[in-house]
């Protein structure tokens, strides 16, 4: 058996005024996720939970982000998570705010023949 990359998915998320990194995390990871309906697992005899999903996040301040909550997003499949600085962050004119954006990207993989 062998690990074969079967997905690329990308995403991106945003925190307009929280400038959160997990949350835009999350919010990235799900766009990447929830624009598509994989069926390559059960179509080769897998079961969902099979899949190898890395994640993979780029995001400002990536020491801040929780990778318990990112990968709580995940509906199924065995995850991983990897956070570097990345994305933007843009502070607004008072300094009290920022709108932050993270960039995801996903990998499915499976362990096959």
């Amino acid at each position: 058996m062998a690990k074969k990359r079967m997905v690329l998915e990308i995403g991106m998320g945003t925190d307009i005024r929280g400038g959160d990194p997990t949350k835009t995390a999350c919010r990235a990871l799900r766009d990447a996720l929830w624009h598509n309906s994989l069926s390559i697992a059960p179509a080769l005899g897998q079961p969902l939970e099979a899949m190898i999903v890395d994640i993979h996040i780029g995001v400002p301040r990536p020491e801040l982000v929780d990778k318990n909550e990112v990968l709580a997003v995940l509906p199924y499949g065995k995850g991983t998570v990897t956070v570097v600085e990345g994305g933007l962050e843009i502070p607004n004119d008072a300094g009290t705010s920022s709108t932050m954006i993270a960039n995801a990207c996903v990998v499915v993989s499976l362990d096959i023949a």
